[in-house]
């Protein structure tokens, strides 16, 4: 498929996408949300990936939603503008729900949906000197779309916070409250997400993916819930073959079939 907002490549296992409207600081509109929604969609039933970069072209990672695309739809009906907050979730669930370990590399300004983006990735690595902020209170409205994947990684007491300021936030800030893990100087950016990037494609393919699927489904379980099913997760996991040659492999002082000499 031929994008004209976003730029991918794969290189063997691991897949890179970039938001491509440097002009716009990779601002959000209609055709940036089908694109990407399309991409993950891809990405999902294609089981030899082991890794998604996401990142940004330019200056900033995302400044949030596109100015003419926001002009646009303050004429819009009250089931029109439902209809696009449906098609803006659905990417954010695409890249959520995306089976692959997502890494995003963020850099620059990061706001409003931008937030959402790095909300969904399962490892977030950002520059030093990036600014972040959930801003949409600042136009009269708020961060109704974003707000299950942003609340679900930083907490309701952040979010009540950020959301009714719309203040700024650096990324040391962003670490502490858990949207970021890495925070890197700009010039260490690429090779702490090659180094991560690594990491992910000498797991167990079948187990990197489960690992995050668990997560996903403890988070909304009990403690007796999620301890009834871990006992039947990892019992199916150390008699699948992935399982049994991973261990072997260890035993043996020897690398796993997965990962190439």
């Amino acid at each position: 498929m031929v994008y004209t907002t976003i730029r991918t490549q794969i290189s063997g296992p691991v897949a890179r996408v970039s938001l491509n409207r440097p002009e716009v600081r990779n601002a959000f509109n209609q055709t940036v949300i089908a694109e990407m929604t399309d991409f993950f969609a891809e990405l999902a039933v294609d089981g030899d990936l082991r890794a998604v970069v996401l990142d940004g072209e330019g200056k900033s990672f995302c400044a949030g939603a596109d100015l003419e695309w926001m002009q646009r739809m303050s004429g819009y009906t009250f089931d029109e503008n439902r209809d696009d907050a449906v098609r803006m979730s659905s990417m954010f669930e695409a890249i959520d729900r995306a089976p692959i370990p997502v890494i995003a590399k963020v850099h620059g300004a990061v706001l409003g949906g931008g937030c959402g983006l790095v909300s969904c990735a399962d490892i977030v690595v950002a520059s030093e000197s990036c600014v972040f902020g959930l801003t949409e209170v600042k136009l009269g409205i708020i961060p109704a779309v974003i707000s299950p994947f942003v609340v679900s990684k930083i907490g309701g007491s952040h979010a009540r916070a950020l959301f009714m300021t719309g203040e700024r936030f650096s990324a040391s800030r962003a670490a502490a409250i858990g949207l970021v893990h890495h925070v890197v100087p700009e010039s260490e950016l690429e090779s702490t997400v090659a180094r991560l990037a690594g990491e992910l494609v000498t797991s167990g393919p079948v187990a990197a993916r489960e690992a995050k699927r668990w997560v996903s489904m403890v988070v909304q379980m009990t403690k007796v819930e999620a301890s009834a099913h871990a006992a039947q997760k990892i019992a199916q996991l150390r008699a699948s073959p992935e399982g049994r040659e991973g261990i072997t492999a260890f035993l043996e002082k020897r690398k796993p079939s997965w990962i190439a000499s």
